[in-house]
């Protein structure tokens, strides 16, 4: 079948991989992405071990927290100036206090705000700015306690990065403070869940069959293999699941037993992490012609 330019970006992208090899991939397994991806890994070819979201839109995101309940709302705009903006960052902030009434972003959508709704808000902005704006993702988290962090602030409570962490059987004191080292974790590593059991099943089976594919090309006994694969696969587990990767303020303890350190009795019930952008391909633009948008050129 014919392979497509877009196709090899796309693969291109997501593994790091030179043209030529991103065409073979995708021709061997007939423009399957997935699968593509998982060959490239088996030869040894990709760089990445796994996707991550495209980082392309810009905006903010912003989080709110209020007694056991925490809201990470992501609105985003075309270019990063208006990101930067005061009264974007009011209307983002507005919109993330109306996120800690409602269930979900439909429901955001059509909440109250300054005597409009957050949707008719968006839109007047738009009107306003001349520039496109969305309302794009709303997460929401309930616990004993929500700890919130936002990376890359732009201003209180909003950046291109925002965490929420629930911690459960602590005093508010101590889960405020290791929930905060607990989310600057979250930002910087992007687990994949928070255990083994809220792992995607289909995510896992991938992994299994791509380690058991590279280890059976060594070519050692069967019995040899399944112990290698147990151990490759733990190995993911570690890299992946929130309570198992090493705390990165102190590599020497996994999260769960930082947690457990730091305030006795204390469990990470779920998280959150929203970055502006995840997943959105932008048009590449160059500079001037950012600037020229945002002048009206």
């Amino acid at each position: 079948m014919a392979i497509s330019a877009s196709q090899v970006k796309e693969l291109r992208e997501k593994t790091g991989v030179g043209m030529m090899d991103a065409k073979k991939a995708l021709t061997e397994t007939e423009g399957d992405m997935e699968a593509a991806v998982d060959l490239l890994r088996k030869k040894g070819l990709a760089k990445a071990a796994k996707k991550s979201g495209r980082t392309a839109a810009e905006g903010l995101v912003a989080v709110a927290v209020q007694g056991g309940t925490g809201v990470a709302v992501e609105v985003n705009s075309e270019t990063d100036f208006v990101a930067r903006n005061a009264e974007f960052q009011s209307m983002v902030g507005g919109i993330a206090r109306a996120a800690l009434g409602v269930a979900d972003i439909e429901a955001l959508a059509a909440a109250p705000l300054e005597g409009k709704t957050v949707g008719e808000t968006v839109t007047d902005k738009v009107a306003t700015v001349g520039e496109n704006m969305t309302l794009r993702r709303m997460a929401r988290l309930e616990a004993d306690a929500v700890a919130a962090y936002v990376h890359n602030a732009a201003a209180p409570g909003m950046g291109k990065i925002g965490v929420l962490v629930g911690i459960s059987g602590a005093d508010a004191a101590a889960a405020e403070a290791i929930g905060k080292q607990v989310a600057m974790h979250v930002a910087a590593t992007n687990p994949a869940a928070l255990d083994v059991a809220d792992l995607d099943p289909a995510l896992v089976e991938r992994e299994k069959q791509v380690l058991t594919d590279q280890a059976r090309e060594s070519g050692k006994p069967d019995n040899v293999i399944e112990k290698m694969i147990v151990g490759r696969m733990n190995k993911f587990y570690q890299e992946v699941c929130l309570l198992k990767q090493a705390f990165v303020i102190n590599p020497d303890l996994t999260v769960e037993k930082a947690v457990a350190e730091a305030a006795p009795g204390a469990t990470v019930t779920g998280f959150v992490r929203l970055e502006v952008g995840e997943g959105i391909e932008k048009e590449e633009e160059d500079f001037a012609a950012e600037v020229a948008k945002t002048l009206g050129g």
